[in-house]
This record gives C-alpha cells, structure tokens and sequence, in this order.
C-alpha cells in the first residue's frame, strides 16, 4: 500500500471511530437505561400519528382518550395530518398542562427519568422533501446509545440515537408533555411552565388552573407571575376569599406590583369594602413607580369601584389600605 492510500485508509478510519462516539452518556451524565414499559401503544394508521401519539401521552396522564376521539380535533385532511398547534390546543381543551421541553438531549432525558413520556415531532424525509411524523419516545439505552419510541405500527422501534437526533433536527427539536395539573417535571423550567398554564386560561377548567399555579407556586414560592396566576384562577372558580388572600399576601410581598394592587381592590369592592378599595387604589396612584398605562388600569378600576356600595360588615380598615 502506498503512503498516499495508507494515510487515506488511516482517515477514513479514524473518522468510522469518530462517527461511533456515543451520543447518550454526556447528555445523562453516564450510563444507564430508561424505559416506560407501562406507556400504552396505539397502532398508528396512515396520516393519523398525531391522534394516536396524543392518546399516549393522555392515558399515561391518566386520561383515558382514544385516537379515534381525537382525530376531529386535531387530524387537517388537507394535509394528511396534524400540526402541533393542534396538538397543543387539544391537551388544554383536556385539562392537560401543555409543557414543552427543552429541545435538547438533556431536556428528553431529565423527562424520561421523571417518568414522563415525550411527544415529539421527526421529520423522516429530508428538509426539501419532509416526511412529517409524530412519536412517543419512552425511554433511552445510553450503554447502546439508542432512544425507544412508540411510534408507527411498531410498539418498541429502537432508533440509535445519531439517527433520532437527525429526525429530531429536521423537526425543528419539538417536544411537548402532558402533565396532570399540579404535576411539574422535576427539572421544570418556571418560564415555560408558567406560560404553558397561563395559555389554558379561558380554555381549561379553573380548578385545573388552580391546581397548576399552586403547584407553581409551591415549586417557586418568589415568582409573582405564579401568584398573580393563582389568584385569578382561584377568582375564576368562585373562591373569592382564597383570591382576595392570594392578592393581599402578593402586596405585601410587592407593595409596588400594580396587578396585585388592582385586583385586591376589585375583589374588595365586590364584596362591599368600597372605602378600603379606594384607598388601596389611591396610595397606587400617589406612588411614583406606575407606568401611564398602569396608572389608566388603576383609575378604570378606581371609577367601577365608587359605584359600588360600601355594605360589607367586616372590611379592613381604609387606613390600613394607604399605604
């Protein structure tokens, strides 16, 4: 062999070593196998992945709802298939907390070792030509290096995880789980777990909203947005005085957050504490910090507030509320 061909053969080998490096260890920190056997199957006929993959992941969360029923909610005819929008408007009409994942090894893996299945969207064509799909992944093999999915006809497909990760690319990394209201993945993100639930109001159950901003608050006891979530739930299901608690607690917290201050005085108000409202909504707008659009938000509330009557026998005193 001459040099030229043996440095040639040399490349061509080391490359082969490189191109077999495992994906999985450095993404889960080592070793290890994950596998949620419990995770139903369906059989996914053609163009229907995005029904049967949803179905999935609704039984694991304990809603028992079949491809069947899905189909009128989230199959397109037009296009043989479904969007993920579709997929995601359909977990909150569920009652489901529509999460998505971080689009990352880590973030698929830190999932499947909370136990929660993940809905991803694969492209098995190429980005000109794509052949969009819909799979469950369900557990992973990083000794082996491959990923296990429910997906297709095939109830255990295990796909090395180069060739996922291809797929998964050319899908754009999208990955969504469907979380039980009050349920969060261990290594939750508070931004997009809170944006995920606050995109259910309107559509979802209010005790389901209660039940996802409480639990966002026990997880991060700091964050304003999971309180100010929390309290209007809470007024949306017809507990009043758990809302009113939630927004007094938040001012004293924040004595400058406007929202917490607008909506105390509403629900005080409403329940008949008309000179303890306005006191509250005049000390906001004697404070310096509101913008003009939050001070117009203040004397709106302010103007439906004194004509309400000032009935209620028990009230907090209106001096307590200038502050």
């Amino acid at each position: 062999m001459s040099h030229r061909l043996w440095l040639l053969a040399a490349t061509a080998l080391l490359l082969a070593a490189c191109s077999r490096t495992p994906l999985l260890p450095p993404a889960v920190g080592g070793g290890g196998q994950v596998e949620l056997a419990a995770v139903p199957f369906f059989p996914q006929s053609d163009y229907q992945c995005g029904p049967a993959a949803l179905a999935t992941v609704f039984h694991h969360a304990g809603a028992p709802v079949s491809p069947e029923q899905l189909v009128g909610a989230v199959y397109l005819p037009g296009r043989k298939g479904s969007l993920q929008v579709e997929l995601v408007a359909a977990t909150r009409r569920q009652g489901l907390v529509p999460y998505p994942i971080a689009g990352d090894l880590v973030g698929l893996t830190g999932a499947l070792r909370g136990g929660q299945p993940v809905l991803v969207l694969l492209n098995l064509g190429t980005q000109h030509w794509p052949i969009w799909h819909f799979a469950v992944v369900i557990g992973y093999d990083a000794d082996h290096d491959h990923l296990i999915l429910r997906s297709g006809t095939t109830r255990r497909e295990v796909t090395a995880a180069r060739t996922f990760l291809r797929r998964w690319a050319l899908g754009g990394h999208w990955g969504m789980l469907a979380l039980l209201p009050g349920e969060l993945p261990t290594d939750a993100d508070a931004e997009r777990y809170l944006r995920a639930v606050t995109d259910m109001e309107g559509v979802a159950p209010p005790p389901a909203l209660v039940a996802a901003f409480a639990a966002a608050v026990a997880r991060w006891p700091d964050n304003s947005w999971a309180r100010v979530g929390l309290g209007n739930a809470r007024y949306a299901a017809g507990d009043r005085a758990g809302a009113e608690a939630v927004f007094a607690d938040l001012l004293g917290r924040h004595p400058e957050l406007v929202i917490a201050r607008n909506n105390l005085a509403q629900l005080l108000g409403e329940r008949g504490c008309r000179a303890a409202a306005l006191a509250l909504l005049d000390a906001g707008l004697a404070q310096q910090t509101p913008t003009e659009r939050e001070r117009a938000q203040l004397r709106a509330t302010r103007a439906e507030v004194a004509a309400m009557a000032d009935a209620a026998a028990v009230c907090p005193s209106p001096a307590a509320m200038s502050r």
